[in-house]
């Protein structure tokens, strides 16, 4: 009944860590929510903490560098 017990909780901290990460990865920073204000909705205090949980995604790389290139082409 023990061990029982202990893969219970095992898979909970499993299943919470993938949810943290899914949410700050997939839905926040696929949708352009500042690290910071991820780091506020996990409840951490320092932001090292939340970019262990939230990792930048090539399709939010694209979007910054097409952003940078449309202030290069309105400049000009």
């Amino acid at each position: 009944r023990l061990i029982l017990v202990i893969l219970f909780f095992i898979a909970f901290l499993n299943i919470t860590y993938t949810a943290r990460h899914t949410f700050a990865t997939v839905v926040a920073l696929a949708n352009g929510v500042s690290m910071e204000n991820i780091a506020k909705m996990l409840g951490h205090s320092d932001i090292r903490m939340t970019q262990r949980y939230a990792k930048v995604m090539d399709s939010s790389i694209m979007r910054d560098m097409e952003n940078v290139d449309k202030l290069f082409k309105s400049s000009e």
